[in-house]
Formats: C-alpha cells, structure tokens, sequence
C-alpha cells in the first residue's frame, strides 16, 4: 500500500514510510500520528512516529508524480512470523486488550468503520471494477444486506467504541523472544466497534491456520489472554463471528481502488474466487446462514 524503507544509524533501526501518492491526506495521516503518540505515551506496545529536528512528524516530498508524504517510525523489536505458538497469541491478546484500553472513546477524524463504509459502498464499487455480474458478487451481495441487517440490530449499550486499527495480524506486528509485542501499521485506523479488530484477528488466524484444531487453540490463548486485561461482553463475543465479514468486504473494495498503484499483479477473478472462498471457509466454520 505504502512504500516503506529501513533506516540504520548505527546499531539504531527505523522504518521510514512514505505514502503513496493521493493514498491519505496530510490530515488523515496527521490523525494516525496522534493516535500513536496517545498510545506511546500511555505505555502500550506500537512503533511510534519519531519528530524531527523541528519537532515535526510529517515530511513533505515533492516526488515526480507529485507531492507524497513521509514518516519516520521506531522499529518494532522481534520478528514477523505467521506460524507462531499458542503462548504467543495469548501475548497478543494481552497486547491488544492493552490498546484498546487506551483507544476506547478516542475518538479520530477519519473513516467511521460502519455499515455505509464496510459493506454498501464497497459492493457497489466491487461491482464496478469487475463490471460484470458473478457468483462471486452475488455472494457478496447476499452477505451485504445479512450483515447489514444484523450490525443494525447490535445493542450498542455493551458494545466498546473507539479507534480501530482494523488489520491486526501476523503482518502487522513483531514477537520479540515470544515475550513482547508490537504493533505497527496503523494505515487504516479509523472509528469502530474494538470488536473488529478482535474479530478480524481471529479470521486470519483461521486462514492461516489450516489445521483448525490448532486454529481452535490458538484462538482460544488469544481471547484468553485478552480477558486477562479486560472483559470482551456478551454482546461483542456475538458479533465475532460477524465482523470480520464486513471488514473483508471492505478490503475487497480497497484492492479494487488500488489496482493501479499495487494490486494489478494479483487482482483479478480467480483471487477474488479465493477471497470469497476464505469467507465461506470462516461462514462453514461457524455455521452461519446467510439466506
């Protein structure tokens, strides 16, 4: 999505993002620094934007397509890894329950993560980029108006509200000797339910994990060690298996939008056939009926 750059000085690591052209504007961006530094300074584990010598966060580069911005951000300690133990996904529930603690009711102009933005206008562009009706649409759209219906009759009362970062996964954060973590790429925070970041986790988790057994248990630590920090309500452990459908709506639409600045080499019907089949792989597990 963004172009990114590891920086050295010394034995120092940064990573130095700069973002592409008309991707997020200045203010967008402006809003994801100020909720990183509002989670730094409350101790929670995020790479963080780094000011420089004027005490400013966000450099303005004049590219040869036009004006692009940069930031510079400390490195996340540990590794990237997709196959790690059920210890550490109790660790990353602990990590995210802690953000969440200081994200709830912090509240940031930029996307609100609603039916508007998660399901209708995103099947409508889905459909205008592959211009044609599908089976792989009609599922989509099926699964639309079935979300729709069901994040309309939430009650909200016992739901938690605040900033999302709305892509937490493996790619997403380091395991520092199974000890630590560390979340980054805070891209597409936005307003929402918590609950979506805990939902979406959990559905990558399951892609990634083909043995769903071991899916089952390491989803298990996850939430298990989120509820060490805090309580995930009845209302929200509901919608879990709801939320992260509209979420991966939503990223269809999104590599539709950016088919010519990053998804031209992959985007087309066999991987939207893959999409869909992880969604009706997750719908299976959960034995949820749509129609």
């Amino acid at each position: 999505m963004n172009h990114l750059y590891i920086v050295q000085d010394g034995g120092q690591k940064y990573v130095f993002r700069v973002y592409t052209q008309n991707w997020r504007t200045k203010s967008e961006i402006e809003e994801e620094l100020r909720l990183l530094v509002h989670l730094k300074e409350h101790n929670k584990q995020v790479a963080y934007p780094i000011a420089d010598k004027s005490g400013e966060y966000l450099q303005e580069i004049e590219a040869p397509e036009g004006k692009r911005f940069g930031v510079l951000f400390s490195y996340a300690k540990g590794t990237k890894t997709a196959k790690f133990s059920p210890q550490a996904s109790f660790l990353i529930g602990q990590a995210l329950a802690k953000v969440h603690q200081s994200a709830e009711n912090f509240e940031l102009s930029r996307i609100s993560y609603n039916t508007q933005n998660l399901l209708n206008n995103p099947v409508l562009r889905i459909k205008k980029f592959f211009n044609k009706t599908n089976s792989e649409i009609e599922f989509l759209e099926k699964l639309s108006a079935f979300l729709t219906l069901k994040i309309n009759n939430i009650d909200q009362q016992n739901m938690r509200y605040g900033s999302v970062h709305l892509d937490v996964w493996f790619d997403n954060l380091h395991i520092d000797d199974e000890n630590e973590i560390t979340f980054f790429d805070f891209d597409f925070c936005g307003n929402g339910y918590l609950c979506f970041d805990i939902s979406y986790f959990l559905f990558q988790l399951l892609a990634t994990n083909l043995n769903e057994e071991e899916y089952q248990l390491k989803a298990d630590h996850f939430l298990k060690g989120y509820e060490t920090v805090t309580e995930i309500s009845n209302e929200e452990k509901e919608f879990l298996p709801f939320a992260c459908l509209a979420i991966m709506t939503y990223y269809i639409s999104v590599q539709c939008d950016r088919f010519d600045y990053w998804t031209n080499i992959f985007l087309n019907e066999d991987h939207l056939k893959r999409m869909v089949g992880n969604l009706k792989r997750w719908i299976a597990y959960h034995k949820i009926e749509i129609e």
